[in-house]
């Protein structure tokens, strides 16, 4: 059973809404009707690419053999072109993870940041940022605020400042009938000022708080309002 969790940076800026109350109801909404499968394991599918050279016809047999579900196979299967033509030639220096970092949202919400990978390109350090969301990915402030609340992140860790932050946006374009990779220099969304973050901020986390209180009883939701701090939350949803 789907729990609300403390939102991700990306999963706080992609439910974000300009009201408390529409925040509470959009949350409600996605624990009652929670995600049924993760795009987590491409993330392994990416590493073994860039550190060890796995081609894509070897990634494909590893999903369709590994991801029982055939509706979730499609979904990666369609994705994996994209990812693999995108790193076709890259041969990394290093490919590492990333600790966790938390960015303070507001109210005590501290928000879990988890960079899948970085790596060593030819211009330097990459930080990719994954959005596989087939239709409506983030833009408009709603991109500003993930782009600002990751640069200061990076900004805060004299190993990260110098990363080139890009967003790798695998949705379907409007017109289109199937995904397209667009890459997102992060250097090119405009940056929230110091006010409107905090207010736009400040929404999110009244209407996340508004969404524990009123699920704390609902007889569907499996609700676990997690400490300020829990090394155990990665997501939104689990």
């Amino acid at each position: 059973m789907a729990k609300l969790k403390v939102p991700s940076a990306q999963h706080l800026a992609r439910n974000w809404e300009d009201t408390p109350d529409k925040v509470r109801k959009g949350l409600v909404r996605l624990v009652r009707n929670p995600p049924t499968f993760s795009y987590q394991p491409l993330f392994g599918y990416v590493r073994d690419m860039l550190l060890w050279g796995v081609s894509e016809q070897q990634i494909e047999i590893a999903i369709r053999t590994k991801i029982k579900r055939e509706s979730v196979q499609e979904l990666y299967l369609e994705l994996l072109p994209l990812i693999s033509s995108h790193f076709l030639g890259e041969r990394p220096k290093y490919v590492m993870g990333v600790d966790r970092r938390h960015y303070a949202a507001g109210r005590g919400l501290m928000v879990p940041f988890d960079p899948p990978i970085i790596y060593g390109g030819a211009g330097g350090m990459v930080f990719p940022w994954f959005s596989f969301w087939k239709s409506n990915p983030l833009s408009g402030e709603r991109l500003s605020l993930f782009v600002t609340m990751v640069k200061e992140i990076l900004y805060d860790d004299p190993d990260l400042e110098n990363a080139n932050f890009q967003i790798l946006d695998f949705s379907v374009p409007k017109g289109s009938a199937e995904r397209k990779l667009s890459i997102i220099n992060s250097n090119d969304v405009p940056i929230l000022s110091s006010a409107r973050k905090q207010d736009m901020l400040e929404v999110f986390a009244e209407g996340y708080f508004a969404a524990l209180d009123e699920l704390r009883n609902d007889p569907v939701a499996d609700v676990k309002e997690a400490p300020i701090v829990n090394p155990d939350q990665l997501k939104l949803f689990d």
